[in-house]
């Protein structure tokens, strides 16, 4: 960065910061610590540092801290011995996200705008678990004429209303600069538009979906009337916020990426230039602690859906096609609501489909959903392993629908009585997770590792394979307490974290690894974080010792339990489940 631009940098004031409002008090107190520090440094120059080091003071205590970096990227300052003084340029958090670069270009990027906000995952002090940070930054000049970013961070999933505007207002600059060019940037999960929840939306004026990253299967799509959970028609009232005031906020029932339930969101749209033309930009922040729109309730469990198509299988290899009319029938035993069969052969071929006959003789093997998780695959793999049984999750649009949610798909490898080997299952949405699938999970992953020891690693890692889905997945530990496999929390991997203590002081690890080499199986619980999320959780964790050679695992998956959830099978103890 020349001169120059650091000089028009520092004598710009942005007028839209300095009207900027901050819901939450340690928000403002944040914002305040780094704008005194910056004047401190404005003050003392690099006198300033040895100030920032002192623990217990306004600079240092607790989860706060004060940062330094200077523009290339090296950490000047940090409570961490392990990263100051060095170049971090390079430095990411656990999904990718260029921590440094990040925070340079938040108080960088635009030059009427030395200040900034940025999103990423970073362990608190002494801990190893990362957790989301929102850091506050700002660009200043020390009398020797260094320049410097300085900034200070808080450990928070909870989104502000100011983030997003900054988010929209960056992204119509990149598209009034760039065009539909800058697109990929809105889809970049590394980047600087995706934030925790958030992301950037663009529509046309005519409601065509053309950029959606949280749910990509809508985009090409005109969603001009779509409705939310309510029955409001935000597209249309979005588009005509933007055209008669260019720019403002729109309420809605919206749900979460990769969530089921609509949660109320807030969500900031703005006018974008576009040559004759113009483009709705948008992105939104989930209201906190706001009220969700009540769950879909099913009545369809794991065991429920198992015998069913158990009794499905029988019928079939009884009858073969000529079931298939039966299979069709809506209301019934087979067909009621959205849970219905499908039929494919074990090439892929679809040779029944209770609720889309237009889909009867297509290929599905190489289908994958908005997650880009390969179900088609998942499908012919089941039905060809040994079993010729199991489960497999994805996201699917309920019948009738746009908007794709998670679905439970039970799969059977059966035979025809022509002896044509064919792949049948069945699916509910929604579906509660329980004790079944969790140990079908577990059970799964035992086998393959019990087959190719640590070469099945990476597929245990796969956030798009079978092993990860919803908030659930798989990890490994060795006896000794070495996290091997974590796909959630992969800085965690080759840690030991025998000493790992709960949210309420519980040794986790130790307690889990020794029940399991004790008893084989075994179900726990403990509090712990969901993926993303800053607030431990109730979580039964069943866990499973297996042998490759000489090597023992410790093998698990676990389900969060939500307020007033019930799981469908009785008692939480040792469990002797087979696979």
């Amino acid at each position: 960065m020349n001169k120059a631009l650091l000089s028009l940098l520092f004598l710009v004031v942005s007028q839209a910061n300095a009207k900027t409002v901050y819901e939450f008090r340690e928000t403002r107190k944040l914002v305040s610590l780094v704008n005194k520090a910056a004047k401190q440094i404005q003050k003392k120059g690099e006198g300033s540092f040895e100030d920032f080091r002192k623990e217990k003071s306004k600079w240092r205590h607790g989860d706060t801290y004060v940062f330094v970096l200077n523009l290339e990227g090296d950490m000047l300052l940090h409570p961490d011995p392990m990263i100051e003084g060095k170049d971090k340029i390079g430095l990411k958090d656990i999904n990718g996200r260029p921590i440094i670069r990040g925070l340079i270009e938040a108080a960088t990027a635009s030059p009427n705008k030395t200040e900034g906000w940025y999103h990423y995952q970073w362990p608190t002090p002494g801990e190893i678990l990362p957790r989301w940070k929102s850091s506050f930054v700002q660009l200043v000049k020390a009398p020797s004429g260094q320049s410097y970013i300085v900034g200070s961070g808080m450990y928070n999933d909870r989104m502000e209303k100011t983030f997003v505007v900054d988010a929209v207002k960056d992204a119509v600059l990149e598209i009034e600069k760039k065009g539909k060019s800058a697109f990929p940037e809105f889809h970049d999960q590394t980047g600087r538009f995706m934030n925790k929840d958030a992301y950037i939306f663009v529509i046309d004026q005519k409601g065509t979906d053309l950029v959606n990253p949280g749910f990509k299967n809508l985009e090409g799509r005109n969603i001009i009337d779509v409705k939310d959970a309510r029955g409001k028609l935000l597209v249309r009232e979005m588009l005509k916020v933007a055209e008669e005031k260019g720019e403002g906020w729109v309420d809605y029932q919206w749900p979460k990426p990769g969530d089921n339930v609509a949660t109320l969101k807030s969500t900031y749209v703005m006018k974008a230039k576009s040559g004759d033309q113009w483009l709705l930009v948008g992105c939104g922040v989930y209201l906190s602690n706001a009220p969700k729109a009540a769950r879909a309730i099913n009545e369809m469990t794991a065991p429920k859906l198992v015998q069913l198509v158990n009794d499905g299988a029988m019928m079939l290899e009884k009858k073969g096609e000529t079931a298939f009319s039966e299979l069709r029938k809506k209301e019934s035993k087979w067909f009621s609501g959205d849970t219905y069969f499908f039929v494919w052969d074990m090439n892929g071929n679809r040779r029944f489909h209770a609720a889309d006959p237009d889909l009867e003789g297509k290929n599905g093997r190489d289908e994958k959903d908005v997650l880009g998780r390969p179900y088609g695959k998942m499908f012919l793999e089941i039905a060809s392993s040994k079993s010729g049984e199991g489960w497999a999750h994805y996201m699917y649009p309920q019948p009738g629908q746009i908007f794709p949610t998670w679905k439970s798909v039970y799969l059977k490898r059966i035979i025809f009585p022509n002896g044509q080997k064919q792949l049948i299952g069945c699916g509910s949405y929604h579906m509660q997770m329980d004790k079944t699938l969790i140990e079908d999970q577990v059970n799964r992953a035992a086998e393959l590792v019990k087959e190719k020891g640590k070469a099945s690693f990476a597929e245990l890692r796969d956030k798009k394979g079978p092993y990860y889905y919803m908030d659930t997945y798989v990890f490994v530990d060795s006896p000794d307490g070495v996290e091997l496999v974590n796909p959630a929390q992969p800085s965690l991997e080759g840690k030991n974290i025998s000493n790992l203590k709960d949210a309420k002081g519980k040794m986790v690890a130790k307690d889990y690894i020794d029940a399991a080499m004790k008893n084989n199986t075994q179900w726990v619980e403990y509090h712990w974080y969901r993926p993303g999320s800053n607030t431990p959780t109730l979580k039964r964790t069943f866990v499973r010792k297996v042998e490759h050679d000489k090597d023992t695992y410790i093998i698990g998956s676990g389900l969060y339990v939500e307020e007033g959830m019930k799981l469908t099978q009785k008692g939480m103890g040792s469990s002797g489940a087979k696979y």
